[in-house]
């Protein structure tokens, strides 16, 4: 067995695991860890805040399926990793996070950046709401088997960020270990659906003359995407992902209705709220899908049956009761569903099916509102005329990437994608500045891909410095900017909420408007560009992507239009005041 330490235990079960890179800034709790990555197969990747280490980490687990390994210091490095893990841990993303600790020996005595006045090094706790598990690592030889199982945790059911305090004697501490096979402490299969309930799925399915599918974020993770085409082909039912399976099935796929919720577009609202049989796959129904659970609206549970398939049994009937609730992978039990399905029934004809031209008129409907905001050419631009731009220039196969804000409002129900996992975009905690670092990792995880992140003024602001990151490592992102001087989606709701007069907090001065085009440059963004008309977009759009670097381009855009945001076709709660 070799002699390792800490930290050199660590880069080797990494390069074991497959993990490309290592995301981190250091500090003096986690400098043992670190020196073992100057000869390790393993790259270090350097961000320029510790939040900005999750994000990337999150983004290319979101693009790859594959888990990045983050570190940080003890104290207030470790604690700015939260909302980035808090996010993973919501939307169900992988990534292993090494924090520094304090030296064992020295546990509760207070040294610098211990968190103690509870209990002794108690990070952990403020760890332990926001990842599936917290690992405490207090002996170097348990080491190995820690990160075995931190691994395992991590990518094993429905997976989620780990953490593991590393104490910074146990990082430096050298012992004969051997480092297990993560091949051999994992499981070999996926688990599938009782053979029973898949049948009375399958049954509901095939005797339904309004089927409709609606997979969530676990499809995605599953990669179910074969499965979930072939069902609704064989059925012809119409297809409403949840934001998180954007690409799930083709964005121009001809079962493909949009989405349903607050934003969701008008057909998914329409087709969700009156099939006979439902078929949710790795999906949480959330208030923004469900537009607030309102009768009527995006669902009706019941008299709609409900087959609710998921990995999670906590997430089966949460939020709507269920007729056949399956536990199991989401591309294990829809291929079972699918093959029952095809046993009972034959492939559904589109030929004079009244359910399939009623799918494609309301579908028709619903993309005639969007063309119109797309082929509007006024000055300030629309953040829709921008989308409309940047779908033209990139490739059908690009990642478009966004982070929470009328940006994601727009691109989310309005911009089609078309091949899975090219969405990066964060959901159920809704983070600012998240896809700053995220297209960094979506480009790392796939260099041959296109990745622009379409971000908002307030929100690129919130995690700017990531950008040099990217030109740091000479990282081909393209940075799209839509201005508006101010965090107008949260700004909107006020105006509605309590008029204009009580507008506060959401905008920016205009004395001390950012320059983003010095800003970028500052960085040293080899291409930076200001676009002020739509019919400008295109050609700069176009030297942007071919760039070969970091891009960043500004398009200003409408600062007072509601419509610059969402079309609102659903409900959503915000506990209005009464009269």
């Amino acid at each position: 067995m070799p002699r390792l330490n800490g930290g050199e235990i660590i880069a080797r079960y990494l390069e074991k695991e497959g993990v490309e890179y290592l995301v981190g800034i250091p500090g003096h709790g986690s400098t043992n860890l670190l020196d073992a990555f100057n000869e390790s197969e393993v790259e270090v990747i350097q961000p320029r805040h510790e939040q900005g280490a999750t994000h990337l980490a999150d983004g290319y687990a979101r693009a790859s399926g594959n888990p990045l390994a983050v570190f940080t210091s003890i104290g207030p490095g470790a604690t700015n990793t939260v909302t980035g893990a808090a996010t993973a841990y919501v939307d169900s993303i992988p990534m292993i996070i090494f924090t520094g600790a304090p030296q064992t020996h020295e546990y509760g005595e207070g040294i610098l950046q211990e968190i103690e006045r509870q209990k002794p090094g108690d990070f952990p706790s403020v760890m332990e709401p926001v990842t599936k598990k917290s690992f405490v690592v207090d002996d170097v030889e348990r080491l190995p088997r820690v990160l075995r199982r931190a691994f395992q945790t991590a990518l094993s059911g429905r997976p989620g960020p780990v953490h593991i305090d590393v104490p910074m004697d146990v990082q430096g501490a050298a012992a004969d270990v051997e480092l297990p096979e993560p091949t051999k402490h994992r499981p070999h299969s996926r688990p599938g659906g009782d053979p029973d309930t898949v049948s009375d799925a399958a049954d509901l399915l095939a005797e339904a003359d309004r089927p409709v599918i609606v997979p969530g974020g676990g499809t995605m993770i599953a990669e179910a995407w074969d499965e979930v085409q072939e069902l609704a082909e064989h059925l012809q039912a119409p297809v409403i992902p949840t934001f998180q399976s954007r690409g799930i099935i083709p964005e121009d796929h001809d079962l493909f209705v949009g989405y349903a919720g607050w934003i969701g577009s008008t057909a998914g609202n329409e087709l969700a709220s009156n099939a006979d049989v439902i078929l949710a796959v790795g999906c949480r129904f959330t208030d923004m899908h469900t537009s607030s659970f309102e009768e009527g609206v995006s669902f009706e549970i019941p008299p709609s049956k409900l087959v609710h398939v998921d990995i999670d049994p906590q997430e089966i009937g949460k939020n709507y009761p269920v007729e056949v609730g399956i536990q199991g992978d989401a591309k294990v039990v829809t291929r079972q569903i699918s093959d029952a399905v095809q046993d009972r029934v034959a492939p559904v004809s589109t030929e004079d099916n009244e359910y399939y031209d009623e799918i494609q008129e309301l579908w028709e409907d619903w993309q005639a509102q969007v063309d119109e905001r797309w082929e509007n050419d006024d000055v300030p631009m629309s953040i829709s005329r921008v989308a409309r731009a940047v779908r033209e220039v990139l490739p059908r196969d690009g990642s478009i990437v966004t982070s929470a804000g009328q940006p994601q409002e727009t691109i989310n129900p309005e911009f089609p994608v078309y091949e899975p996992r090219t969405n990066i975009s964060c959901g159920g905690f809704s983070t600012m500045g998240w896809g700053v670092s995220a297209a960094i990792g979506a480009k790392l995880a796939n260099p041959e891909r296109t990745v622009v992140d379409f971000e908002g003024d307030g929100s690129f602001l919130m995690c700017n410095q990531e950008v040099a990151c990217a030109v740091e490592h000479d990282i081909d992102v393209n940075y799209v900017v839509v201005n508006n001087n101010g965090w107008k989606s949260i700004r909107n709701l006020q105006v509605n909420k309590y008029g204009w007069d009580r507008v506060i907090d959401t905008e920016f001065d205009d004395e001390t408007m950012v320059d983003f085009m010095d800003m970028a440059e500052s960085f040293n963004v080899g291409f930076t560009e200001r676009v002020v008309k739509p019919e400008n977009l295109a050609g700069v759009l176009e030297e942007a992507f071919a760039y070969d670097g970091p891009s960043f381009v500004e398009a200003v855009v409408e600062p007072d239009n509601a419509d610059s945001g969402a079309i609102i076709t659903g409900k959503w709660d915000l506990a209005d005041l009464e009269e």
